[in-house]
This record gives structure tokens, C-alpha cells and sequence, in this order.
């Protein structure tokens, strides 16, 4: 299976492509810079420089042609109010409307928890984040594509367990970045989890589990 993966050079994306690869899937890291490809390349991923913000649709859609799955991965990482509107905002819709293009049926939104740091006094630019978010979800739910919303909670860069908690609602907790990129590859494998808005934070159930009875039949 030919995985797109938007972000492959953050924590989570470049996890998800060592796992695809490993599992004889053909991940693609779509990456910013071209001096990002040898770390990726080394994990046994395949890599295509693009820019979220440069690079236009019809150009994401050419590059997107026999792909089998989006995974939009990325984010601004706090890096401002106008690149989060342009990579959590208009990132999304803009890679939506090149899967749509190239004829890819399957997307996978990384997205955030709705209770992330509720218990804080956080800056107006993390209310903006979270807008941003919010309305990437909608835009990807109204799309033609066989979706799935996966909000993790708080991430940490702790060993994964293997085990989590997943649901479309759930209480608000953490989970480590390697326990996502897993559950992750365990959505790609399962069509059945389209359409769905899942939360998850660590648990303990199987991830494999976890992700099975979320399955429903497509519509």
C-alpha cells in the first residue's frame, strides 16, 4: 500500500513511516526541505519535497497520483498565528482538495484533543490553533473521502505500551508519540474506520483491539 504522509519529518510521521516501510507497505515522506530526505530515507522511506505553502494544488495532486492513502501528519509547531492558519488551516483543505483530485479515496487527520490544556491559562494564539483544528475537522468531514479524525491527547516522547484507549469520546489523558504512529498504521489497515472521529490517550487495551471495535461498515 503507497502511504502519503504529510509531516513525515515530525516525531509522529517519522515513526508511522518506519513502521509502514517495516511492514512492507511503501511510505512517501512529503517534506519541506530536501536536506530532511537522508534521515527519512534511512528509516526505508521514499521522500517528496514539497511545501505546504508554496506548492499548489494541481502539483500535490500530480505528485499524489496511485497513492492509496493520505496521512496529513504536519503542523506549525507554535511557530505563529499566520503559519499555523497555513499549515493547520489551509494545509489541510489544500491537501484534501489534491487527494480529491488525484483520486486517493483514503485520508487520516492528525488533529488535538478538544480538552488540551483546558486546566491552563494558554495564549490567545493557542485558542487560534485550536479554531484552526476545529475547522480542518470540518473541512476533511464534509470531504468526498473515506476520512478519519484521529485526536490524540497530550503527546509524550515516552517508549509506547502497545496499549491505549480509543473512542469518540473519551476522558482527556496523554499518549506517547509511538503508541500514535501505531495506531495510526493499525487505521490504514482497517477501512472500516472511515468516517470516524476517534479520540485516544494510553490505555489498556490492545492497539489492534482498540482499533477493531471502532470498525463499523462503510456507508
Amino acid at each position: 500500500m503507497k502511504v502519503a504522509i504529510i509531516g513525515a519529518n515530525g516525531k509522529v510521521g517519522s515513526r508511522l513511516g518506519q513502521l509502514l516501510a517495516e511492514r512492507g507497505d511503501e511510505p512517501v515522506g512529503y517534506i519541506r526541505k530536501k536536506e530532511q530526505a537522508p534521515d527519512l530515507e534511512a528509516l526505508r522511506m521514499k521522500t517528496n519535497v514539497a511545501d505546504l505553502v508554496e506548492t499548489d494544488v494541481a502539483e500535490y495532486a500530480s505528485m499524489l497520483e496511485g497513492t492509496d492513502v493520505v496521512v496529513f501528519a504536519a503542523g506549525a509547531g507554535g511557530a505563529g498565528v499566520d503559519a499555523t492558519k497555513a499549515v493547520d488551516g489551509e494545509g489541510v483543505s489544500k491537501m484534501i482538495a489534491a487527494a480529491e483530485n488525484a483520486g486517493v479515496e483514503r485520508f487520516l487527520l492528525v488533529s488535538a484533543f478538544p480538552d488540551a490544556w483546558r486546566d491552563k491559562d494558554m495564549p490567545d494564539s493557542f485558542e487560534f490553533y485550536m479554531k484552526m483544528k476545529r475547522k480542518a475537522d470540518a473541512g476533511l468531514a464534509k470531504s468526498s473521502l473515506d476520512w478519519t479524525i484521529l485526536r490524540p491527547g497530550t503527546l509524550t516522547d515516552d517508549p509506547g505500551t502497545g496499549k491505549v484507549k480509543l473512542g469518540p469520546v473519551i476522558p482527556y489523558g496523554q499518549v506517547s508519540r509511538d503508541d500514535v504512529a501505531a495506531v495510526l498504521a493499525e487505521l490504514i489497515n482497517n477501512d472500516e474506520t472511515a468516517r470516524l472521529v476517534l479520540e485516544l490517550t494510553e490505555g489498556e487495551t490492545p492497539i489492534q483491539e482498540a482499533v477493531a471495535d471502532q470498525k463499523r461498515p462503510l456507508q
